[in-house]
This record gives C-alpha cells, structure tokens and sequence, in this order.
C-alpha cells in the first residue's frame, strides 16, 4: 500500500462521512459540526440511509451513491458494519479512511476477527487505513477537524501523534490556553495499518512540520518505525513518551544479559540510536511540546539564567547540577557591561540575580546584553512578583527584546493571579512559559538531548586498521549441531569455541569428567588453574560454590574438584552435573567486564557492556545498543557507562586497550546479526589484563528465531550481497559494493576530483565544498529504502573512490529515483553503465517497477547512457529538465 495515499487521509479534498447523524451529542454529529463549523473548505458528504440532509448537507444512503471517488470516508457507523462499508468505499475508489469505530481488537477475538475482514477488504483497494478506535485527525493550517474532539489548535509546525485518544483531548485543550499550534493532530487508535512509522515518514517530508511528538502504548511493524525516525530524526526533533514500563521480561532471563536488559532499557536503547528524546511524563511531554513548537533547538547546554530572586536562581542551578551541568560562564566583556546596568550588590555571577527591585528596563538591558554574548545555548528568564516588578510589563519588555533571535528563550513567571497576564503576553508572543524554574530547566536539557543525539548520528566513524573476518561456517556447524540437540544451552568450550570463530579472544578451556581426569588435564595445562562447574541447571556458579581460582597443585585440584561436586548438590540435588572446566587462571585482572547480547521480542537482538564479575547486578552500571556497531557506535555504547571513566586507567591501573574492546562489540554484534537462533550470549567476566580484553567465561543459550537473517534486526545491516566484481568494457577491474559510513573521507576527495561541470551536473547547482553535514547525509544511509553503491578500481593499494550510483526508493516501495556521478578522469570508460546496471538489478530484485530522475539539457553523456541503457526520455517544461524513466518490469537486465 502506498503512502501517496496518505495523502487522501491528511489532505483530503472531499471527504464523506460514513454514520453521519442529526442527533445532537452523538459521534456522527460531532463529525459533522466539526468539519462544518470548523471551516474545512471541501466537500463534506454525510453518507445515512435514515436522512436526507444532515447540517444542510444532502445526505446518500451508501458511499458508492456519491457519483464520485472522495479523497477520504470518516467512519463512525457501528463496528460491525465497517467491514461492508470498506468494501463499499474500495468499490467507490476511495483511497484513504479514518476509523472512529470502537469495538475491534480491544475488546478480543471477536473484535480481532472484525480487524481482519476489515484489513482484507482495504487491501483490495489499496485503501489506507487511521484507526480504528481513534478521535480522528486535526490538521488546522487546512480548518480541516475530522474528530469528534471540539476544539481547533491554531496552525503551527508542531505534529502530534497518539495512540490514546484522551491524551489527545487534553494536548488540544492545554495547547489551545497556552496559545502554540499545531501542524498535525493524529490519533491512529489501534494501528491496523497506519502505524507510527508510516506517520514520521509522512510528516519526515512535510515542510510544514519542524517536530514531532508521539505518545506510544505500543508499536507494531518495528523496522519500519526506527527506519523512519532514524531517517526524520537527523532532521526534524521526535519527542516519545512511552507508557507500559515493564519489568516482566527481566524476571525470566537466563542470565546476566538477559536479566539487564530488560524490555524498557531496550525501548531507551531503541528510541537513542533512532535520534528520539524519551520522556517519562505527560507532563514532561507537554514541556517539551511547548519549547519545540516556539523556540529553536539548542547548541549547547550552556545555560545563562537570569532572575530577580537568589532562591528561584539556586532552584535553577540545582535542576542543571541534577543531570551534571553547570550554568554558563560569563565573559569578562559582559560581567563589565552588567555592571554598568544593574545596582552594584547583583550577584556578578551566573545564574544573574539582579535582586528584587530589578525592573522592567532592568530585565530588558540585561536580556539584550547576555543575547550578545558567545552563542549561549540557551537563556532562562525568571520573575517573581516583588513590588517593585510588575510582571506584565518585564513580560512586555522580554517579548520585544527577542525579534529574530536564534537563541532559545525561555520563562518561567511564578507566582498565581499576579503574573497571569505576564504569562498570557508571553503565551501571545510565542515564548515558553513554565510556572517553575526546575520544569524550564528540565524541558531545555530535553532538547539538549536531541542535539547531542544529532550530533552523534552524524559523526563520522574510524576504520579499523585491519578487515574483520570471521569464521562463519565453524559458528554455523556448532550452532546447528546444538540446535538439532535437545539442549538449547551450549557447554561453555562449544561457545567459545562460537566465539572464537569470530575472532573474540576466549581464555582456553579444557573439560574433566572425574577427579582423575582433572588433575591428568591440569597437568597439561600447567598451573595456575581455574576450576568452574559445569551444569546447564545453574547459572550463577559462584552461588553454588561452582568456581575456585588460583589453583596450583594436583592435591589443590583434588579438594576443589571434590567442593564443586558438594556445592552443586547442596545447592539444587536436582540439577544435571556434567563435570568441571579448567582454564588458565588470570590472577588479578585490572578490570572485569560484562559484555553479552540477547535477542529481544521486539527489537531484535540488542547489545550490553558494563561492569562484570560477581557484583554485575547489584552495581548495574551497564549500556544497551541495538547492531549494527562500528567502532563509533561501540565507543558511544562504552561512554554511557560509569565502567568506561575506570577504563581510562585508574591508579595504578593501566587503561585497556579501547581500540580492542571497539573490535570485540563490533564483531559480537556480527555474530548475532548472522545467527538469529542466538537467544542470549553471555561474556561474564571479560578480564581486562595489561589493557587486553579476554573472555573468561562464556553462555551460549539457543532458540530459533522465526525470523531468519537479517530480517530478525530493526535495523538493515551492510547487504553484503550487493558486492560484485565487475569488469567494464574498455577492461577495467571494479570492485562494486554499497556505501558505508567510513566511506565519508574517501566521497570528500571524489568531490574534489570533479570538475564543476561534473558537480554542477550531479547537485543541478554550482558547489565549491561538501560539507560534513552533507557527507554524514551521503555516506550514513538506511539501506532499505536506499541503493548507494560505490565503485573502487580493483587491486588498487588505497581505496579510491570512482564513482556513485544511487537509487533512493519511494515510500510506496514501487516507485524510485536515481542519481550517478563519475569522477572526470573516468568517465566515458564504461563505469557508469556497470554501476548503474548494477544498481537497476538490485532495485529490481526488491520489486521495484519504475526508476526515474532528472537530466540537465547540457547533460549528453548522461542522455545517451539512458538511452543507451532503455530510459525513456521527455523533456519537462516545467522544470526544464529531461526525465529519464525506465520500467523495471519490462526491462531484462
């Protein structure tokens, strides 16, 4: 189903309302009065086959009674007739519909059975569904209210989306007091088609909308949900607050990964690596909506507070200390400037408490002066009502002093019936108001969020220094083997010797049946030894007194062994007891560390690392990611614990080797991107020794996925399988294969090689630099809705990069646009053919039907390689461009 249908549902010309009625108080009325009243300048049919005229609209029994396709049927006729009246309106080629009907999935199987019937009779039509069991859509800038929420917001570039339709009465009715508008209104209900992913990437290409805000209870289709935001976050802020927190999936795991990373962490993880801030409140949601919809996004965290009253300034400065950050230093030049405006007892220091009789012209001088300083990351005002202060006028004096000011600015007013009007003026002219300081500050440091995690998505990343390369095969035999067995818990040599085969450094390990055997197997190991029990029924050994270290004797071995035997007994007779393991002992590690993965419901597999050993989850210092990782991303997972400033050195303690431990998470998270039987990996401890990382001990548990590789992840990995070694017809040796995020150095000095008749070609406007912002946007891409493939002269000692071919899909998945660049040195030699050839075939093995793009007039070279390659080719008046469009279909290649 295509999401240019979507647009028939949030931009309808004509809409017909399917349960319409004249009875006051009713759903169908309130529909009625909503889109009539609220001025919504379209056609408005009411569909009743009990009325003739409904708010002085004629009214047809049926929707196939219209005479014509209406862009949109706004349904709230009793659930049991919707799935008929779906047929209905995919007979009358309506394309988009909004269900208000309750009763479906909610209320259980039978309900559930309705949502089928339903959802089988859209996709006939191609039909989009909103709902059901939703209040509707708002879009104001169209006076377009097709809810039965009474109520328009005014226009804004603020969109909300919400799954609990209450919620979304009281964000209309605080929005409405508060005087901030919105773009969009959208309450989905139960998601049977339209889902939160379809709506960011919707409202991710409406210019009109500068941030969006979503309330999940849940979510459905969750590749598609962090393909979308992790595309829209880089440009537009997303504020989530998702309900449900839940411990429940922690309780049953089978080890110290599974038991951490419980279903919340993973949702945190989830909304941190697709760019979404996550706030724990409605409240907080509220905040956030406001300092969004008014205010640009901050630079910093570089807060200068600015108050009539020391406790109000401490409260401030407490909220910041609270997340770790102090206020903003002042400099020297503005100190001096203050001092020549405020009364000489001021506090000379930041936040700047001008003290009580500061006025209305004191607040603006000093405002205007700290708006001059170095880029603040943002400016809190503070007032309370002292009598020498009216608060409506310092409101007037800050309102006047921020005309295109790019600084956010916002207030907190405290107070009741005194400062109302104050808060009403600034409501008015569009500045953030907060009745207390702490809600001001926290609310900033929310959008502080957001632009670190921008920044974070579009850093760069380092190569490594050397090719990761892992012994595939060897991991998918030993899986298999366990698989086919009743065990679904490797023995501790089976996973590392998995681990192994993926280059994870594993201390060696060698298994003994009997006392006997230990010692004979001790001997050739030589001392000192570790000793662990071995049982697929306990997991935690040290609680069953199942690990003895620093063993460095025969008799020593003996007693251990025979401790063991005991303690597993004494801890659970029951429990299956496979003998014991012996390892080198690593006396006295610098550092123990948990690294693990576990596959979750929802998101896949998802990545730990924190501190390890025995106190693993009583400290509870550790991070979660989702994979793919490269080193960038396995350094940021790092950072995020308190273990990471530790492995800095500490004492006498060496640092560890970070480079090392960037390669032992990256290789792990391709570990169980390859294999999605893996259930939990556990690496507890990882001892850190002379700075190098090295498992010590290792858990394997199996389960099969119903999802095979890599459509167990949320997010599209590297497709290794668009690689290809091509040789072009004039015999040059290309290696083609899909772009990566480390490729960001290699597309700047392609730049620089072509000639601005090539860029001009290429961007249809003159650049004399790419900027990084650009090359992140380039290189960093999200492989399911785009083919970007590169072109490297093969056996070349350095990497260069030759050429670029992309395809970029539309998102109906049946329609994309392609683009290709040659560096000038190469071109005419039959590179772009094979790249683009190559290109077209991956496009149509995902089912693509047409591809298409844009051709300058001056452009022959590339005219003639459409053509040559079965482009058909029309010049476009309007854009004086030509339009090159091939259909995949009817195209062997």
């Amino acid at each position: 189903m295509g999401i240019s249908n979507l647009n028939r549902i949030f931009e309808p010309e004509s809409i017909a309302v399917v349960g319409a009625s004249e009875k006051e108080g009713s759903i169908g009325w309130a529909l009625m009065r909503n889109l009539i009243e609220g001025g919504y300048p379209g056609t408005v049919i009411p569909v009743n086959p009990n009325h003739r005229s409904i708010f002085g609209k004629e009214a047809v029994p049926n929707v196939t009674d219209i005479g014509f396709s209406v862009d949109m049927a706004l349904i709230a006729s009793p659930i049991s007739t919707v799935p008929d009246v779906i047929d209905a309106c995919v007979t009358a080629g309506v394309k988009g519909a909004v269900i208000i009907s309750a009763g479906g999935k909610e209320i259980g199987q039978k309900g559930e059975a309705l949502e089928g019937k339903i959802w089988e009779n859209a996709r006939k039509g191609n039909l989009r569904i909103v709902g059901p069991n939703c209040v509707g859509i708002i879009i104001p800038s169209l006076n377009l209210n097709a809810s039965f929420s009474s109520g328009m917001p005014k226009s804004g570039n603020l969109a909300f989306i919400s799954q609990s339709g209450a919620l979304c009465a009281a964000i209309l009715d605080a929005a409405i007091q508060e005087n901030f508008g919105f773009s969009h209104f959208i309450s989905i209900g139960s998601m049977l088609d339209v889902d939160f992913g379809d709506c960011i990437d919707y409202l991710g290409n409406d210019p009109k909308v500068k941030s969006i805000l979503l309330y999940i209870e849940s979510l459905t289709h969750f590749r598609k949900f962090m393909s979308a935001a992790r595309a829209v976050s880089r440009v537009k802020p997303i504020v989530a607050l998702k309900s449900g927190r839940s411990a429940a999936g922690a309780r049953a795991a089978a080890s110290h990964t599974g038991a951490m990373a419980g279903e919340d962490v993973v949702y945190d993880a989830a909304f941190k690596r697709a760019g979404i801030v996550r706030v724990d409140t409605f409240e907080e949601l509220f905040d956030c909506a406001e300092l969004m919809a008014k205010q640009a996004r901050p630079r910093s965290s570089d807060l200068v507070i600015i108050t009539n009253g020391g406790g109000p300034g401490v409260m401030a400065a407490d909220a910041l200390a609270r997340y770790g950050i102090e206020p903003a230093s002042m400099s020297t030049e503005t100190l001096k400037a203050l001092d020549d405006v405020l009364p000489p007892l001021w506090s000379r220091n930041n936040p700047i408490d001008m003290i009580g009789d500061a006025t209305a012209d004191c607040y603006e001088k000093t405002l205007k002066i700290c708006l001059k300083e170095e880029r603040p990351g943002g400016i809190l005002v503070i007032m309370v009502p002292l009598a020498l202060s009216d608060p409506a006028d310092v409101a007037k004096k800050v309102a006047t002093s921020l005309s295109d000011k790019m600084v956010p600015v916002f207030t907190s007013w405290m107070g009741g019936k005194v400062v109302q009007k104050g808060i009403e003026i600034l409501n008015q002219a569009g500045i953030p108001t907060y009745d207390t300081p702490e809600k001001a500050v926290r609310a900033f440091l929310y959008m502080v969020a957001y632009s670190r995690n921008l920044e974070t998505l579009m850093e760069i990343p380092p190569r490594f220094l050397k090719k990761i390369s892992c012994d595939k095969d060897r991991a998918a035999g030993l899986i298999a083997a366990a698989l086919n067995g009743p065990c679904s818990t490797l023995t501790e040599d089976a996973s590392k010797a998995v681990l192994e085969a993926y280059g994870i450094r594993v201390n060696p390990v060698q298994f003994a049946l009997s006392e006997s055997e230990a010692v004979s197997r001790a001997e050739r190991l030589g001392y000192p030894l570790a000793m662990k029990l071995i049982s697929p029924d306990i997991t935690h050994k040290t609680e069953a007194d199942g690990v003895h270290l620093d063993l460095n004797s025969p008799e020593e071995i003996r007693k251990s062994y025979h401790r063991i035997m005991q303690g597993a007994k004494a801890y659970n007779p029951d429990a299956r007891v496979m003998g014991v393991s012996l390892q080198p002992y690593i006396e006295r590690p610098d550092y123990e560390l948990l690294i693990g993965a576990k596959r979750d419901e929802n998101f896949g597999p998802v990545i730990l690392f924190g501190l390890g050993g025995i106190f693993t989850e009583i400290l509870k210092d550790c991070a979660i990611g989702l994979p793919p990782l490269n080193r960038l991303l396995a350094r940021r997972l790092m950072e995020e614990t308190r273990a990471y400033r530790l492995l800095q050195g500490y004492r006498n303690r060496p640092p560890a080797d970070m480079a090392l431990l960037e390669e032992m998470l990256v290789r792990l998270a391709q570990l169980v991107m390859d294999f999605p039987d893996i259930a939990e990996l556990d690496m507890n401890p990882v001892a850190v020794k002379d700075g190098i990382p090295c498992a010590l001990d290792a858990r394997l548990v199996l389960k099969r996925s119903t999802k095979p590789s890599p459509m167990h992840l949320v997010i599209s990995p590297y497709p290794q399988d668009q690689e290809a070694s091509i040789t072009t017809r004039t015999g040059i040796s290309l290696f083609i294969r899909p772009i990566i995020p480390e490729d960001a150095p290699l597309l700047e000095v392609l730049f620089y090689r072509l000639s601005p008749n090539t860029i001009y070609y290429r961007f249809f406007h003159h650049m004399k630099t790419i900027t990084p912002e650009m090359l992140e946007r380039l290189t960093q891409i999200d492989y399911d809705k785009e083919i970007a493939l590169v072109a490297l002269e093969k056996n070349e000692k350095e990497e260069r990069i030759l050429g670029v071919a992309r395809i970029i899909s539309h998102p109906d998945g049946k329609q994309a646009e392609f683009a290709i660049v040659i560096a000038d040195p190469w071109q005419g030699k039959g590179i772009g053919a094979v790249l683009l050839e190559h290109a077209l075939r991956i496009a149509k093995g995902r089912s693509i039907e047409t591809v298409w793009g844009g051709v300058l007039q001056e452009n022959i070279h590339m005219q003639r390689l459409g053509k040559k390659m079965g482009f058909a080719m029309k010049y476009n008046r309007e854009s004086g461009v030509y339009d090159l469009t091939i259909d995949l279909n009817s195209t062997t290649l």
